[in-house]
Parts: structure tokens; sequence; C-alpha cells
């Protein structure tokens, strides 16, 4: 039987991940589907989660790293009056109490974890301790000292309390661990808590509008095969530009002698774009083709007036001189 070669597919996919498979499992199907060459996801969602979960395909993998420092969203169901080991329902219950507190009482509450705090990480996270993850340690009932991490919460907004299970909006900054949160608050509120249902609804700026499904896909894939076509071209149009994945750095547009240099490895001086700074700060960078316009070329740092390349595009993915277009490249107008 001949193996299928793999595509050079580039850009970013926004898979809606299900409830019960684990972040690498679901890129790695994702992989298949595609298949691609490369492929990597941008922050790890349980399996008791789900939701939005960017999955980086070729030289989008190149710029994972933003979105796992992205800021992101969440919805909660947290159930009070008992706490458990991994503070999720997957746990074992090893507190119960009474829950004791109005709906005034948990909003009031909930507005002392607003803003720049301190959030140790849970046992059960995927944190790393001496090169093993620490759900491996927990696992085995063994406690590892966890360093206190600085996380901001923006919003947490309350949607819904029965006296029971509250239903909330949480909208954080990266590292922040939301079953952490809720056990937090259970602590606070002296009654325990732990989540029951989480689902991630934004990762940076992403439009939710745009997220897919393993359903979605096997319809699409469906569709495509019964008209006799494969499914590549209607999946590679699910696909967002790979700039998506840095939209939030400003911008610098090079001509195409500028673009040519930068490619090679070489640092330049540039005019001022705004940000003058005695440290390094990422940039995206632009080259202004005759062709096709502004073509996005990759990620460098800038100081002063000078640009000095980082994580960049493969240079024959941008031949300067023949410049093709390529649709993974042009700029994708979000945040310019």
């Amino acid at each position: 039987m001949l193996r299928r070669s793999k595509r050079d597919v580039n850009g970013v996919l926004l898979l809606n991940k299900p409830l019960g498979i684990t972040s690498n499992d679901a890129m790695i199907r994702i992989r298949g589907i595609f298949h691609a060459q490369k492929a990597g996801h941008t922050g790890a969602l349980d399996p008791l989660a789900t939701g939005m979960l960017p999955i980086c395909l070729g030289e989008a993998t190149k710029y994972s790293q933003f979105l796992l420092e992205a800021d992101k969203a969440y919805d909660v169901t947290a159930r009070f009056g008992q706490r458990t080991t991994t503070s999720d329902a997957e746990g074992e219950i090893i507190k119960e109490a009474k829950v004791r507190f109005n709906e005034d009482v948990l909003l009031s509450a909930m507005n002392t974890f607003m803003g720049k705090q301190k959030q140790v990480p849970s046992m059960y996270s995927a944190l790393k301790y001496e090169g093993k993850p620490l759900y491996e340690y927990a696992r085995k009932g063994i406690e590892v000292p966890r360093e206190a991490r600085d996380i901001t919460i923006y919003e947490f907004t309350l949607y819904g309390f029965d006296g029971r299970d509250a239903q909330m909006h949480v909208k954080c900054s990266k590292g922040t661990y939301i079953r952490s949160l809720i056990d937090d608050l259970g602590e606070y509120l002296g009654c325990g808590a732990h989540v029951i249902k989480l689902d991630r609804s934004q990762v940076a700026d992403y439009p939710k509008d745009r997220m897919v499904s393993f359903e979605d896909i096997d319809r699409i894939c469906d569709e495509a095969h019964a008209k006799g076509f494969a499914a590549f071209g209607a999946l590679d149009a699910l696909l967002l530009p790979v700039d998506t994945a840095v939209s939030k750095l400003p911008i610098i547009t090079l001509s195409p002698d500028e673009g040519r240099a930068i490619l090679q490895g070489k640092q330049l001086k540039v005019r001022p774009v705004n940000m003058l700074t005695t440290d390094l700060q990422p940039i995206r960078i632009y080259i202004n083709t005759p062709s096709c316009g502004s073509v996005f070329a990759g990620v460098g740092d800038i100081k002063y007036d000078h640009l000095y390349p980082k994580r960049l595009i493969s240079m024959s993915k941008i031949p300067l001189d023949t410049v093709t277009a390529d649709p993974f490249m042009v700029s994708s107008g979000i945040d310019e």
C-alpha cells in the first residue's frame, strides 16, 4: 500500500476541541486529516475541557509561542460544596460543606479575585518538575514544590447561580489555571468548589465563528469524496493566515531589497517605527513586493532603528524575483 506524501500546508485551524480527547491527540488527528508535514497546538486543554484550540500547520508552527502567551477566555461551571483532589469532576471528593452564601456574597468573593495576583498551579497541571509533568507526580500521591505565577484576571462574570452550581465567564492572562481559580474561590468561601464543565471560548482575538469541529471536517470530506474530489481544497479554506498568530505585534514593511537581506539573516538599519526602545521588542515583518503587495515574512526584534531577524518564513516561499501570490502569507488584516 502506497503511503500518501505529506503536504506543505500552512495556516491556523481553529478547532472546537471535543470532550474526552487530549489536545495532543486532537493535533495529531488534524495533522493526519490535512496530511500536513508539521503541526502543533497552542496551549493544552484537558480532556474534560472543550472549546477553541488553535492548531498551527506548517510555517505557522514557528509562531505558536505567541498564541501560548495570548490572553484567553473561558466559560466555566463550578460546583460549590465539594472540593476534589484534581479541582475538577474527575477527582476524589476530599471536602464537603454546606453552601451558606447567596448570589451577592458570591459576586463579592469573585470580585476579590480580579486583577493581578499570584496563583499556585495545580498538581494536576502539565507544568514540568525535573523533566516530568506535575500530574505524573500527583497520580502517585507525590506533592512537589510549585512556584506561584503572576497572572491577571481581566473579567470574572457570573451568569447564573442555583445555590450549588454557578455559570461563570473568565477572561485571563496566559498561565492561568481555571481549576485552581475555582478551587481558590471555594476555599475563600469556606465550602470548597470544583469545575464540572470548562469551555475555552477565546484565544487572542480569533473569531469564534471560524471554529470548526471534527464533525464539520468529516462532513466536508464526505461531501468532497461524494463528488469524486479530494477534500484538501475545502479543508485548506478553513485555515486562517499564518500572520494571525502574531496579530497583536506592531508592523514594519520592508522594500524588496531590505526583505531579501532580512531573509538572509542580516540585521538592518531601518526607519523608526514609533516604538523606539532600549530593549528588544518583537515586530511583524512584511515585504512590499511588486507582484502581490504586502507579504508576511515573519517576526523580528527591533531596538532603536535596528531590525534583527528572529522567526522568519522559509525564504523559498518568498521568491522576491518572481513572487507568486500565496494566501497563507498575505496579511490577514486583523489588528493592523
